[in-house]
Formats: C-alpha cells, structure tokens, sequence
C-alpha cells in the first residue's frame, strides 16, 4: 500500500534568502510608517499655527521658518504695476490665475507678495483677467507660506510678461528689484476684489506613507509563505 504525504524541507540558501528579504521589507514599512507619523506631526503643527491668534508681520527681514504656516496681519500698500499671473490654477474644475502682488510693509523699505486669491481665465490665452486694487495704506490678513516645488514647468521660466508658471520670489525679486520677504501670504481677509479666497489644505501624504508601508509589509508576509510553501515536497511511503 502506497501513502503519498508531504514533509518540509529546510533549504538553508533559500532561508537565508528568505529572512534576508523579509528583514528588508518590514524596515522599509517602518520606515514608511515613521514617515507618515512626521508627517502627522508637522500637520498637527501647522494647524495650531494656523488656529493662533495672528501675529504682525515686521517690516524688517524675517526668517520663514520663524513664520511658515502662521497667521499674519501686515499693514502697508500694494503695488500693483508689479503683480504677476501664476497659470494654470483650478477651482472646481474651470481654469484660472492666482493673482500675486507686492505689498510695501509700512514704516519700512521692506515688501512682501501677496497671493490674493483666484480667478478664471479668459475665453482667448491673452485675454488677461483684470483686477482692482484698493490703493493707500491698509491692513490684510492671511497665511505665511513658503513656495513649494515648481511644477509643470519643462523650462526655466525666463518670461517677462505678467504671467508665470510658479511663484519664486528669488525670480520676482531679481525682475523688480524688490527686497522682499522670504514668504508669501495667502491672503484670507476679504478685500471687495472679487477674488477667490478659498485655499485648500495642503495634502500632508500620510496616506500615501501608509499605504506603502501596508505594501512592504505585505510582501514580507508573502515572502515567507512562498519559503514554507516551495520547502513542502511530497514524498511517498509503502506501508
């Protein structure tokens, strides 16, 4: 009478392989956990920050990280023969322009760009959207922000004309001659110009950290059962 059974074999290569390769997956989903815990933790901030009674913003240079994320109040006057278009804006759906102008702080050489908000293009790409500026002395309210990364754009930006592909206040600072500060506003207080002021919360990417780190340690997981499995050999008995 033949028995037919299996019985595990221990291939010491593929072991070595195996753990090797199991180790390594779950660091790679810790480390992706720690980073969606960063990540967290730096969103926590900023929404305290953003929850604070706002601070003035000094006519004298400031560092941005002393200000990033805060709230501001700033007094002075914008100079709007300086604004620019930054493209290529969505708001539900319709294409726009943020509409970024230099503000002079007051009781200062000092000026600061203000995104004021958003608005739609025009039918025709050089049918440029035209908006009012309140002149004189006045107070705003916004975010301090610092640009992020430049998107969408396959080239240096070397135009001169009102229209821009990303904001980088080194750029406007070089075409003006404007000392400004590190930061931009993104002005929240309501100003009668018909913009859009309603930002967005940044996307922290926590998700996407925690959906790679499930990813690793699932293939450590699989690791492992693909050893046990391919060590299993059928083997036969007479009895």
């Amino acid at each position: 009478m033949k028995r037919q059974g299996a019985r595990f074999r221990l291939r010491p290569v593929w072991l070595v392989v195996a753990v090797t390769g199991c180790a390594l997956f779950v660091a790679l989903g810790n480390w992706q956990s720690r980073r969606a815990e960063e990540k967290l933790a730096a969103q926590a901030r900023l929404d305290a920050l953003a929850a604070a009674v706002p601070v003035r913003l000094p006519a004298t240079p400031v560092a941005p990280g002393d200000y990033a994320g805060r709230r501001v109040t700033v007094r002075g006057e914008y100079v709007p023969k300086y604004s620019v278009l930054i493209d290529n804006r969505i708001h539900k759906g319709v294409a726009g322009y943020y509409i970024v102008t230099p503000f002079r702080i007051e009781d200062g050489a000092t000026f600061v760009l203000v995104n004021r908000g958003w608005v739609a293009a025009g039918p025709r790409r050089d049918d440029l959207p035209r908006i009012a500026t309140r002149a004189g002395i006045q107070s705003i309210e916004g975010v301090a922000m610092v640009p992020g990364g430049r998107v969408y754009e396959l080239a240096p930006d070397v135009a001169h004309g009102p229209v821009r592909q990303n904001l980088v206040i080194e750029r406007i600072a070089a075409e003006t001659g404007l000392p400004l500060q590190p930061l931009v506003i993104q002005q929240t207080s309501d100003a009668g110009d018909g913009l859009v002021r309603a930002w967005e919360r940044p996307d922290s990417g926590v998700n996407t950290h925690r959906a790679y780190a499930l990813q690793w340690y699932a293939l450590a997981l699989l690791t492992m059962i693909v050893y046990i499995v391919l060590g299993f050999r059928r083997v036969r008995a007479v009895g």
